[in-house]
């Protein structure tokens, strides 16, 4: 196989979970918003599972197919559904369920997954090995959204959600950083570790905070595949 046929099936067998994934993120939070009471997505067109409503063209395919082929981390984004929290019915706690559809719908595409990895022994021998590969990266990028998107950290979905829950003198405070969470965010995932390797310091945030998780997520959800794929 020649490198540019290595780099097409490389490349066939991430676009697709990864366009899933954040569509189905970013629905999932429109839904959410609607069923409790904003339908501010609704009317923006955006509560749909239509992966072009949600595509970055940045975001979801430059960068994360430059990384790929750099070797380097996944890492990308989509376009954010927009939700008015004042318009919910329960503004607080509102926010909170909004927030947490988006990684609940990836822990759930992750599940179908490892229950679709049963059905691999039916499908013509020549597809296997294709598909097995992509429900991998279905299950892992899934679990790496869902991980990722429950830090702490405005305007990540889990920032949202240690708002909502905090005391509210707290939770303004931590909201106060909703426009400098991104480079702080950059900062953790991409200059401390090089900082770091010119220091000879392990400042590694992302493995410990994200990566850790990720692999106790998959391992277990990997169990209900079977020991051959758990293991």
């Amino acid at each position: 196989m020649t490198d540019l046929n290595a780099t097409m099936l490389n490349l066939s067998v991430w676009a697709l979970p990864l366009v899933f994934a954040v569509t189905l993120h970013e629905a999932a939070h429109g839904y959410a918003a609607r069923a409790l009471g904003d339908d501010t997505a609704e009317r923006a067109g955006r509560i749909s599972l239509n992966p072009l409503k949600h595509i970055d063209p940045f975001g979801t395919i430059l960068l994360p197919g430059m990384l790929l082929l750099m070797g380097g981390m996944m890492f990308g984004w989509a376009k954010p559904v927009p939700v008015n929290f004042a318009r919910l019915r329960n503004p607080r706690w509102g926010m909170v369920l909004v927030s947490l559809a988006g990684p609940g719908a990836n822990i759930a595409l992750a599940l179908l997954g490892v229950l679709l990895l049963h059905l691999l022994p039916e499908i013509p021998q020549l597809a296997q090995g294709w598909l097995a590969s992509n429900l991998d990266k279905m299950i892992f990028l899934n679990a790496l959204l869902a991980v990722f998107n429950l830090l702490p950290l405005p305007p990540l979905d889990g920032g949202r959600v240690a708002v909502g829950m905090l005391p509210r003198h707290l939770g303004f405070q931590l909201a106060r950083l909703e426009n400098v969470g991104m480079l702080i965010i950059v900062a953790l995932l991409f200059l401390l570790p090089m900082l770091g390797d010119r220091l000879g310091v392990d400042l590694d945030f992302f493995g410990v905070l994200v990566s850790g998780p990720v692999t106790w997520l998959m391992e277990h959800l990997l169990m209900l595949a079977g020991p051959s794929w758990a293991g």
